[in-house]
């Protein structure tokens, strides 16, 4: 005797709720190209609660967010981030630039060029994902991209400690407070 201990959701409401969702997500684009950064804070306070005028987090606020974290929190985030530091170095130099004359006067080759600016996003709510912080922040940085700004979202409408702190130990050279939207 079969005995189902879970059954999937029926495919037409799921189908149901991906058009709900589509349509949903196409309005906020339509949204914020027509009305730009009104339509951003308006749905800032709509789905994270969050009213500020500019979502970019000043050093008090950075510094205010360090503060909130014991010693071994800090330490925890800077021995991680010690760890992918080490490998994005390796990484980085076994990606050597190479020219070789193949013929006398045919030149052929590859340069490794970063980027100029580089906007990575961290994950949070319930579950913030630090990592995501480590991950892209500390290799760009390593990879010599001269601007990295961050965004997370806000947490019980402010800016989570613990994130702000990964993006910041990271080297990002802005961080915003933006999710939801």
């Amino acid at each position: 005797m079969i005995r189902k201990l879970k059954e999937g959701r029926d495919p037409s409401a799921v189908a149901a709720d991906q058009a709900t969702v589509r349509a949903t997500v196409e309005g906020i684009i339509a949204d914020v190209r027509a009305r730009g950064d009104v339509a951003v804070r308006e749905l800032s306070i709509r789905f994270d609660k969050w009213d500020r005028t500019d979502f970019r987090l000043t050093d008090a606020e950075i510094r205010a967010c360090l503060a909130e974290l014991s010693e071994q929190n800090l330490s925890d985030i800077r021995f991680a981030q010690e760890q992918v530091r080490n490998f994005a170095q390796h990484q980085r130099e076994a990606l050597r630039d190479i020219e070789i004359e193949t013929l006398p006067g045919v030149v052929l080759g590859h340069k490794n060029i970063p980027v100029q600016s580089v906007g990575c996003y961290v994950p949070g709510g319930k579950y913030p994902l630090l990592a995501s912080a480590h991950m892209s922040v500390i290799t760009a940085k390593v990879a010599g991209v001269p601007r990295i700004f961050t965004a997370a979202p806000p947490y019980e409408g402010r800016p989570a400690a613990a994130i702000v702190a990964a993006q910041h130990l990271a080297g990002a050279d802005e961080i915003y407070c933006l999710g939801g939207v």
